[in-house]
């Protein structure tokens, strides 16, 4: 292992580390979850800049250092989850989510005497560590291992919830569903995949300086993420209505009386020269608004008389609305200023709205429906 190129590419990484995090606790935009993230880079930072100069030195001095360092894995899954919730909930680091940190707290307690140890030992196992020995066993490896995916795994599922709460209330909710957190998750799994193979067999290529070096290149790729992000639409997740409250539940009540008055409000709303679907940022509390029902309503009516989330629900509104306009052989229009005229936000959430819909391509699509227009005109005309 080229040690001086893995020193080089940690302290590099370090430093950026140290500037994203001080550019993430200063960023207005997802506040509370962007001081999460600022915490958790620059431990890592923090971490690989111990690693560069131990590695680089291999002075027992520094081996203290090193081994708390190395702790700090047991930090990680748990700052991502937190962030998650931030992000999702607008809620920041309170007192009691302290729980989170019991892993770190434990193993802490475990390994102290390690970082207790007098210099005369410190040197011994700073000399084996060198040789490749390992003072802590495989058991420390499959707590770290478990413990941190736990925590992502928990923080997945909370981003799945968070996206069907999305579709529920809002006509964008591609344009707003986290699809960053799942690249941040894959570079996290990725590396615990790394760090796994190389507890348990030796590969020459799968050593400590990639499995580090792969943490460096996370941090840039965080770096990329998270500064180049939008505010986040906190949904509030579902609670259970009280006894007197007004909305009843979508699911345990048969109709309700007003079903068919709210359906008819709704689809006249849809229709006429400016349905309400065009509207690229369309919420169903809009919707409700308009309609002069409550929100609830209009929600069960959705999902119980049209079929499916609100999201479900718009898009397949606008979709007929550009296949209205993809076979109009008049309409000179580009497939994207027709997705835009229909209210779609992106071509990627078009292209898979239409063919999920209809099961091809927009372009597809244009392509076969065009000459049968014409067909058809040209016989309307003899």
């Amino acid at each position: 292992m080229d040690i001086s190129f893995w020193v080089f590419v940690y302290t590099a990484a370090a430093v950026q580390a140290g500037l994203l995090a001080l550019a993430l606790w200063r960023r207005a935009a997802n506040r509370e979850a962007n001081r999460l993230l600022a915490v958790w880079v620059a431990l890592a930072g923090i971490d690989l800049a111990v690693k560069a100069a131990y590695w680089h030195t291999l002075a027992p001095e520094w081996f203290r250092a090193y081994r708390f360092v190395a702790l700090f894995p047991f930090l990680y899954g748990s700052l991502f989850f937190l962030y998650v919730r931030a992000l999702t909930r607008g809620q920041g680091f309170r007192w009691r989510d302290l729980r989170h940190l019991l892993g770190f707290a434990a193993m802490l307690l475990v390994t102290g005497h390690v970082l207790l140890a007098p210099a005369a030992r410190l040197q011994e196992m700073s000399a084996a560590w060198i040789e490749g020995q390992r003072s802590i066993g495989r058991w420390f490896d499959l707590a770290l291992f478990v413990y941190s995916l736990s925590y992502v795994a928990a923080a997945l599922v909370r981003v799945h919830r968070y996206r069907q709460r999305l579709r529920e209330r809002r006509s964008d909710a591609d344009r707003l569903s986290l699809h960053w957190i799942d690249t941040m998750a894959a570079c996290q799994v990725v590396i615990w995949c790394i760090a796994i193979v190389q507890a348990l067999v030796y590969l020459p290529i799968l050593n400590y300086g990639l499995l580090f070096g792969a943490i460096a290149g996370w941090i840039c790729v965080m770096g990329w993420f998270s500064l180049n992000q939008s505010a986040v639409a906190v949904e509030p997740e579902a609670v259970p209505a009280d006894a007197g409250s007004e909305a009843p539940s979508t699911t345990a009540e048969p109709d309700d009386a007003r079903y068919d008055a709210v359906q008819a409000r709704v689809a006249a709303l849809m229709e006429g020269d400016a349905p309400l679907y065009l509207e690229p940022a369309l919420t169903i509390a809009q919707v409700a608004k308009r309609s002069g029902y409550p929100e609830y309503l209009v929600s069960a009516v959705i999902n119980r008389r049209f079929g499916g989330t609100f999201w479900d629900y718009i898009n397949r509104l606008r979709v007929e609305a550009a296949r209205a306009c993809l076979a109009d052989a008049g309409d000179t229009r580009s497939i994207l200023d027709i997705a835009y005229a229909c209210g779609f936000t992106s071509k990627s959430t078009f292209n898979a709205a239409f063919k999920r819909q209809l099961g091809e391509t927009p372009s597809g699509y244009r392509k076969a429906a065009r000459p049968l227009t014409a067909a058809a005109d040209d016989a309307g005309r003899r």
